[in-house]
This record gives structure tokens, C-alpha cells and sequence, in this order.
């Protein structure tokens, strides 16, 4: 019988992997798999943002400051085995009146068949709007493009009608605005908007929640390249047959 490698073991040969940047190209390479297969990117697309935390790091809060401003605290300097289990790059954001420390997965999925096709894993404090342009997938057949209200604004207009977009973006109210006009625009494409919600909730409920296995950015980024894509391998299998195997 063979011998199954260790935990250790699976755990360097993926940093392995990771330092020569083969996920994102095993990602292109099943992207190119699903045109092949009759799955081109159709009918727009949809992007969004999901926060995604971090193993709790309970810092004091200067600790946390110092964070914040790019040092590394003091009290960790010269505790390298401490500082190893710190995630120096993640970063605090409230949404809703709620803290949370982490990251956040950006991704833009097409309409018809609902496949991840761009993504990016930023700190949690980078605007939803700032990674749109690395988002829009530019081979998709038609150029509408959802996105809910934290994409709303001028400049991400401008982008959109720069490079031959048509954005459905959803409004939000502003002091003197209200949204009477376009609330039924804002119904209209909250069924498509909503489709990319399922996405994440797929990856919170089948594939063992949110929460990464590693500290780091760049380590970050490999592992949730690999769940977006193995988010597409279970989204194949259920276009093809039907079913959904966790």
C-alpha cells in the first residue's frame, strides 16, 4: 500500500507550488478548458466582493495600530515563532457596524453559467470599486456588467463607458436624491445581481467555510485562487450532470 504523505508534507509541496505561481495558471488553463467545452462567458457579467476573515489574532490594540501603519509591533521583534503565526497583512474594516480582520475576494462570474472568470484577493480595506478594471472579463459575448451599489460612482462610469461597457449598476440613495426612478431598475437586475451570492454561499456552506489555512497575503491569494477554482470544477460537474459533490 502506498504511504500517504503528512500534513507537513502536503503543506510544502503546496508552497512549492504557490512560489512559482502555478494556481493562477492551473486556473487559466481550466478557464480555457470550459470554452473548450462549449462554455464561453455569456449574457454579461456580474462582480462582487466577499470579506473573508482571518483565524482570530487577538492583538492588543496598540499592536494593531501598529499594523495599520505597515511596523511590525515591537513585543514581536524578537519572537520570531509569535510573529510567524501573525497576519501582518490583513487589515480591520466595519461593514454594517461590525468589525471584521481579513481579506476580501473579489471575483466577476458570467451570467449564463455562473463560472468564476476573473478574481482578486485584496486587504479588506481596499475599496470594492478599485478592482474592477482587473475584474471585467473582456471575452465574455455581451458588455453588460452588475454590480451592486459599492460600485456605484463616476469614475467606475467612466471606466465602463471607456472601454465599451454597459453598466447595471445598483443606485443608491443620496441626501436630496431619492431613489423613486430607479427603484424599479434596481429590482429589474437585483434577480441577476443576486446570482453571484450564491456563489459565495456555495463556498461557505459546501466547501467548508470561509476561512483560510494560512497567513499572509501571498499565501492568502494562492489558496483562494485554488477555492475559486475549485468552486468551477463543482460548477462544471453540475452544468454537465446535474449534481454537486463536496
Amino acid at each position: 500500500m502506498h504511504s500517504i504523505p503528512d500534513a507537513t508534507t502536503v503543506a510544502l509541496f503546496k508552497e512549492r507550488l504557490r512560489q512559482v505561481g502555478i494556481f493562477a495558471e492551473l486556473f487559466q488553463r481550466f478557464d480555457a478548458y470550459l470554452k473548450k467545452q462549449g462554455l464561453q462567458a455569456r449574457s454579461g457579467q456580474i462582480i462582487d466582493a466577499t470579506l473573508v476573515p482571518v483565524p482570530k489574532q487577538r492583538n492588543r490594540r496598540e499592536e494593531n495600530e501598529d499594523i495599520k501603519q505597515g511596523k511590525v509591533p515591537e513585543a514581536w521583534q524578537d519572537h520570531p515563532n509569535r510573529l510567524r503565526q501573525k497576519d501582518l497583512d490583513a487589515r480591520w474594516v466595519k461593514k454594517n457596524g461590525v468589525s471584521h480582520y481579513g481579506y476580501k475576494n473579489s471575483i466577476s462570474i458570467d451570467v449564463t453559467y455562473g463560472l468564476i472568470r476573473r478574481h482578486v484577493l485584496t486587504p479588506a480595506t481596499i475599496h470594492d470599486s478599485r478592482m474592477l478594471p482587473a475584474l471585467l472579463d473582456g471575452e465574455n459575448t455581451e458588455a453588460m456588467v452588475w454590480a451592486d451599489s459599492a460600485y456605484q460612482s463616476t469614475v467606475v462610469d467612466s471606466v465602463l463607458k471607456e472601454v465599451g461597457y454597459e453598466g447595471r449598476i445598483q443606485e443608491k440613495g443620496r441626501r436630496q436624491h431619492p431613489l423613486a426612478a430607479a427603484k424599479a431598475r434596481n429590482r429589474e437586475g437585483s434577480k441577476t445581481r443576486s446570482r453571484v451570492e450564491h456563489v459565495f454561499a456555495q463556498m461557505a456552506m459546501v466547501m467548508g467555510g470561509r476561512l483560510p489555512r494560512c497567513i499572509g497575503l501571498a499565501r492568502a491569494r494562492a489558496w483562494w485562487c485554488l477555492r475559486n477554482l475549485v468552486f468551477n470544477f463543482l460548477r462544471f460537474t453540475q452544468l454537465q450532470y446535474g449534481v454537486v459533490q463536496a
